[in-house]
């Protein structure tokens, strides 16, 4: 089908299934670098220390606003010895986060003030954005929106809670040939185009709006882009509940992309497939969330590991380098 067609799903069948950005998983470098950026100056909290449960010798750090709701979810596998990622095709490679609207100068000035490079606005489906990089050179956007979020803020958190980042607004990918992403995306996943601008193709799940949507560029001439620190490992899609991951999955089982079985991650349900350009991504249930193994008061502070890696946490935690939260 061509591209910019848009197919209709039943209203039930799309807000039943996928709802919008659950999380979206980079990989960064020194693991204390990256604590002091997303807690010191984007004043996220750490909501939950763990580790990579399929490569348990190195971190994965989650951060999210005051409670960890799911669309909030930025986290990192700290891999400092990969080389820097080759950004092309089949690759996730920007992540935007919501700011509250009017609040750009603020943080203009605040990314200024910590000495983080940061470019000229830019106007985004008539939202004003600003696009920075993170000490590992993973591609970051500040967008405002007045879309309504699940947002809590973080009392500890060295931002104003008036300007405190919302949550995951958008995801960017760079594709060789759209066009079969795109069959995917609307026939299989129920998203529809909402727009094309500057050369991005937008989509929306769920009605569109902040946490539901991403943007795909044909890049036709670039080579295949492949994984590295500074780099986006996956894109993780929300849904409510088991039921709900089971129907999708059997969708994506139908559209040929042989997604994984589910796999318990503990705080959610996962499973994993590549869509047809190639970039990972996920399907992850919003529960039972980060507070089923620890006090919402105390999320972060403490090496959380799940119940089948708690019987190696000594010889795990001699592998890990010391963490700190230095707001």
């Amino acid at each position: 089908m061509d591209e910019n067609q848009q197919v209709s799903e039943p209203e039930e069948f799309v807000m039943s299934t996928v709802t919008g950005i659950h999380h979206v998983t980079c990989i960064a470098g020194d693991p204390q670098e990256n604590v002091d950026f997303y807690t010191g100056v984007l004043g996220m909290r750490l909501v939950k220390k763990s580790v990579n449960q399929d490569v348990p010798d190195t971190y994965h750090l989650f951060y999210a606003d005051g409670e960890a709701h799911p669309g909030a979810d930025l986290t990192f596998f700290p891999w400092p010895t990969l080389p820097p990622v080759q950004k092309g095709v089949g690759l996730a490679v920007e992540v935007s986060l919501a700011i509250p609207k009017g609040s750009l100068e603020y943080w203009e000035d605040r990314l200024a003030t910590a000495g983080v490079n940061s470019q000229e606005r830019e106007v985004r489906h008539g939202e004003q954005a600003i696009r920075l990089s993170d000490p590992h050179g993973l591609e970051l956007a500040l967008v405002e929106t007045a879309d309504e979020r699940e947002f809590t803020p973080w009392s500890q958190s060295p931002v104003p809670a008036p300007h405190q980042i919302r949550g995951l607004h958008a995801v960017r990918l760079w594709e060789r040939d759209v066009a079969e992403t795109a069959s995917f995306l609307v026939e299989t996943l129920g998203f529809a185009m909402v727009g094309e601008e500057n050369g991005w193709r937008r989509y929306g799940i769920n009605g569109g709006g902040s946490g539901r949507h991403l943007d795909i560029r044909p890049m036709p001439n670039e080579s295949r882009g492949s994984w590295g620190t500074g780099g986006i490992h996956h894109v993780a899609w929300r849904v409510p509940d088991d039921a709900a991951e089971l129907a999708v999955r059997e969708r994506i089982s139908a559209a040929k992309r042989r997604p994984t079985e589910v796999i318990d991650r503990f705080w959610f349900k996962s499973v994993y497939f590549l869509e047809p350009g190639g970039v990972l991504f996920e399907i992850a249930t919003d529960g039972p969330g980060f507070t089923v193994d620890e006090d919402l008061a105390t999320l972060g502070e403490h090496l959380v590991l799940p119940p089948w890696l708690e019987p190696h946490r000594r010889e795990i935690e001699d592998a890990l380098p010391p963490l700190a939260v230095r707001v």
